[in-house]
């Protein structure tokens, strides 16, 4: 089985019910951890998971709620004999080694490794036995990518955004996927209100018509806006308007299975 943890669901502005998002997916007993913002230890431990069991780290980009808290993370497993991958763009593969340089945590006496793995723009990769990945840069910051798996054993297929604006190609790439995990930073008014979000995140009148034309299986809206005053009830009727299959407004340590 395949379940996913959103180890946080909301954005850059953390509040009381969201923290930053990142991910993190059971394989079995290993896990895949999706971005890595603060307190990742604490909040794998709260979900009932060991971080000792990550066996592979994807980071979307490098902007600060996406791996500010690699270093701890890192440092909290100094005392593991792990070697754990991390996968990015070239960009976020560096800045998170030169992140790790800051805390001298690549020195001997760190007893867990990361090993850094570029990828390029439409690169396959094995991420596990049984489990493929393929990347895809989107237009949020240079170092943007989103990432889609597929389990051989169960037959499924998962696609995560990151951080994107709508970018058409991800939607072709997403077509009857089982499942889309989609920034939906915003209701659609807000866009209107901030011109500069429609060149970074995705509102949720977009993101249900997308979904829809792209006959996506299941939807899972995510990266929450805290800073700006709207409702959940306002974002599911934005992306009802549009969308008709399975529906996921998921919470801090809520688990989905695939």
């Amino acid at each position: 089985m395949i379940d996913i943890f959103f180890l946080g669901t909301g954005g850059a502005a953390a509040t009381v019910e969201r923290d930053n998002t990142a991910l993190a997916l059971r394989c079995g007993q290993d896990l895949v951890l999706v971005d890595c913002p603060g307190s990742v230890t604490r909040k794998l431990k709260a979900a009932g998971l060991d971080p000792s069991d990550i066996r592979a780290i994807l980071v979307t980009h490098v902007h600060p709620d996406h791996i500010y808290g690699l270093p701890s993370l890192v440092h909290s497993l100094m005392l593991e004999d792990l070697r754990i991958p991390l996968y990015g763009s070239r960009g976020s593969a560096d800045f998170c080694r030169r992140l790790l340089d800051l805390f001298h945590l690549q020195d001997e006496s760190i007893r867990c490794r990361i090993d850094f793995f570029p990828l390029k723009e439409g690169e396959d990769f094995s991420l596990l036995p049984g489990v493929s990945c393929r990347a895809f840069a989107v237009p949020h910051q240079d170092s943007s990518l989103a990432f889609q798996w597929r389990f051989q054993d169960q037959r499924k297929s998962l696609l995560y955004s990151g951080d994107t604006p709508m970018y058409e190609p991800l939607f072709e790439a997403a077509a009857g996927t089982d499942c889309l995990i989609h920034d939906c930073s915003v209701p659609s008014r807000l866009l209107q209100q901030y011109p500069f979000l429609p060149r970074m995140h995705t509102g949720a009148l977009d993101l249900g018509r997308q979904a829809q034309q792209a006959r996506v299986k299941r939807l899972i809206p995510c990266h929450f806006f805290g800073e700006l005053d709207y409702t959940m009830e306002e974002v599911i009727e934005e992306i009802r308007r549009f969308y008709r299959g399975d529906l996921i407004i998921p919470r801090d340590l809520d688990r989905v299975r695939l």
